[in-house]
């Protein structure tokens, strides 16, 4: 794939159009195997701090490992837009008492002054949502970059240190290749319902 814009931006009007396409049965049993490729993954089970995100747009639904998260113990945390710094989160503790509002985007997110928050730096776990990505654990997002700057302090670790990262998709967003550009901060790997590509130098 060449790094066009035109090129990146027709590769995410058709993965978010196949997205949508699927149905609600289609998306339960999607989520449903996402949770059980994951649950029983030892960087999973290690973790005690874990981001999490609600599905927008047909994102696989990450809400059955929200779930099993709460059922094993686990702190919970969504993404919220930081209200200050442009394009980056912070991460809100989520219980299923949790108040919730909507961002600018509609989505709905915890209140930034009724729940303590956790910095990026020192989330054990994060899985987060893509458009597509490539058998290498290449990312691509909706364009914003919201990610990629939350957690750049990676890149002067080679991805290792802080939190793990891993992208949580659909089989059908994988794709040949994508470009790698330097402000991308690389992910420990990425789960679908069918399979699991994960880094092996990452630790």
């Amino acid at each position: 794939m060449n790094n066009t814009p035109a090129e990146k931006r027709a590769l995410r009007q058709q993965m978010r159009r196949q997205r949508r396409s699927l149905s609600p049965t289609q998306q339960r049993e999607a989520a449903i195997g996402v949770r059980n490729r994951i649950r029983n993954q030892l960087w999973f089970l290690r973790a005690r701090h874990i981001a999490l995100y609600l599905p927008n747009d047909g994102e696989i639904d990450p809400t059955p490992l929200i779930e099993l998260c709460w059922k094993m113990g686990k702190a919970v945390y969504l993404p919220v837009l930081h209200p200050i710094r442009h394009n980056r989160l912070w991460f809100i503790h989520y219980t299923p008492n949790t108040r919730m509002s909507p961002n600018r985007f509609g989505i709905p997110e915890p209140s930034l002054q009724k729940h303590p928050r956790r910095p990026a730096w020192a989330m054990d776990l994060v899985m987060l949502p893509l458009v597509a990505f490539d058998a290498d654990g290449n990312r691509m997002g909706m364009g914003g970059g919201f990610y990629d700057r939350t957690f750049s302090y990676k890149l002067k670790g080679k991805g290792i240190k802080g939190a793990r990262l891993i992208g949580l998709a659909h089989e059908f967003q994988r794709v040949g290749e994508l470009p790698v550009q330097p402000w991308d901060v690389p992910l420990f790997g990425i789960v679908t319902d069918r399979a699991n590509y994960l880094r092996r130098q990452s630790v």
